[in-house]
């Protein structure tokens, strides 16, 4: 057991590591892509010049991204060789689907970086587009293959084997588009949101500085109407967790009774020996209402789930907890802005507004990484949900710490060099004070 606590470990940090990178590469090519549309349309100096430092910044982090990635493929053989033989037919289609679309956002960011006066301005910009849509695609793929695990389809077992699989039917997992979904808007949200919340920072010193203000209203347009839509995939992620993970359900929301008109939790530690909920705010047929839209809906309990198949409590309804909670934050201050611009206020010069921003700034990752900590330790003790429990998946290699422990240290330099360079690229940025329009 202390292997397969250090192997979960190992590879909850390495994906824990990336997906800030992976959601970065998502979003960012849209902001980069929205400059440069402005620069063409109106030729808008500072536009450029955030197209041209947005663009470096995405190389940056782009290139970090492809080295955590390499490193999470080398350890899903490596740590869980008995998942890869098990399921590895079924999940190479999507692995090689992201592969196809990583390399072609690695063409085309070299033709984008590249390719500046070399190339015709629109030709220069459907590159960037580019971009944009394969790192979308990455991601969907790779989701794919993850909501598979959290509800397989399109294999036939026969005594613990599979005797048949079909790569599409997987691929067609009824979880895939709720969390390619959630997962997509994530990413648009807590990146154009974190940009936001920097620029806002420097605009809270200095209002009139063109270059932060044009940043802000851009990084606005991708953040927020992807945090206003956030609740509405919440919505159907937890839809689907009702009708077909609820143990998953029960367990974020401690609920330890199957029961009509299920109250929906705020806050509060569960107790799994007692079954009850300490601290906790309970409304009223609110969970009933929120997984099936019927407030007298059945939803059921850990009381129909066998004990040694239960997820980790705490950990389930913590994290839970905290993706809803930041996530909502994040939803409010996004109307906010949307409400001080169709009143033609300057967002420049709302100073609690600003400070809004620069507080929602990291709630978007943090949102992000609970989900994800929902997502992997809702399953548990699965590996692929009522097919391969984790245990059975993991390598039989003793001495996992030593690798836990060096990777760990990798990750930790590399967001120390990653904060310090793209650090110098904000410092380093023009404080002009030309026009007052974002």
């Amino acid at each position: 057991m202390p292997d397969l606590l250090a192997a979960r470990s190992q590879m909850a940090i390495s994906l824990a590591f990336h997906i800030v990178f992976a959601m970065i590469g998502i979003a960012m090519p849209v902001l980069m892509v929205l400059a440069e549309r402005r620069w063409i349309k109106t030729g808008d100096p500072v536009a450029l010049d955030l197209a041209k430092r947005w663009s470096k910044g995405t190389a940056i982090l782009f290139a970090v991204g492809a080295v955590s990635g390499t490193v999470l493929s080398f350890e899903l053989g490596l740590l869980w060789p008995r998942f890869m033989e098990f399921a590895g037919p079924i999940i190479g289609m999507p692995f090689s689907l992201e592969g196809f679309a990583f390399f072609t956002e690695a063409i085309f960011l070299g033709i984008y970086l590249y390719g500046w006066n070399r190339i015709p301005p629109r030709a220069h910009l459907l590159a960037g587009v580019l971009v944009a849509v394969s790192g979308a695609l990455s991601a969907v793929f790779v989701v794919i293959a993850n909501a598979w695990m959290n509800y397989p389809t399109g294999l036939v077992m026969d005594a613990g084997r599979v005797v048949s699989f079909d790569p599409l039917a997987a691929m067609a997992t009824p979880a895939a588009f709720p969390q390619a979904l959630h997962m997509l808007l994530a990413a648009y949200a807590a990146t154009g949101l974190a940009v936001a919340g920097v620029h806002a920072l420097f605009l809270l010193r200095r209002p009139d500085q063109a270059f932060h203000r044009r940043a802000l209203g851009l990084a606005l347009l991708v953040g927020a109407p992807a945090a206003v839509l956030l609740p509405v995939s919440g919505d159907i992620n937890g839809r689907f967790l009702a009708e077909y993970q609820p143990a998953k359900l029960a367990a974020a929301e401690s609920l330890f009774e199957t029961q009509t008109r299920a109250p929906l939790l705020i806050g509060g530690l569960p107790d799994g020996d007692e079954k009850k909920v300490r601290f906790g705010i309970e409304i009223p047929g609110g969970l009933s209402l929120l997984a099936f839209h019927d407030l007298d809906a059945e939803v059921t309990g850990l009381d129909r789930i066998p004990r040694e198949l239960w997820p980790p409590l705490t950990v389930a309804h913590v994290s839970f907890q905290v993706m809803i909670g930041l996530g909502s934050f994040l939803a409010l201050v996004s109307v906010w802005a949307g409400w001080t611009v169709f009143r033609r206020r300057d967002l420049a010069r709302q100073r609690w507004l600003l400070r809004a921003l620069v507080l929602a700034a990291p709630m978007g990752f943090i949102a992000t990484e609970a989900g994800w900590f929902l997502t992997e330790v809702g399953r548990q003790p699965w590996i692929i949900n009522g097919v391969m429990k984790t245990r059975d998946a993991v390598t039989p290699m003793p001495g996992l710490i030593v690798p836990l422990l060096g990777f760990t240290l990798l990750y930790v330099l590399l967001s120390i060099g990653v904060t310090w360079v793209l650090y110098r690229q904000i410092v380093r940025s023009p404080v002009g004070v030309e026009g007052t329009s974002l």
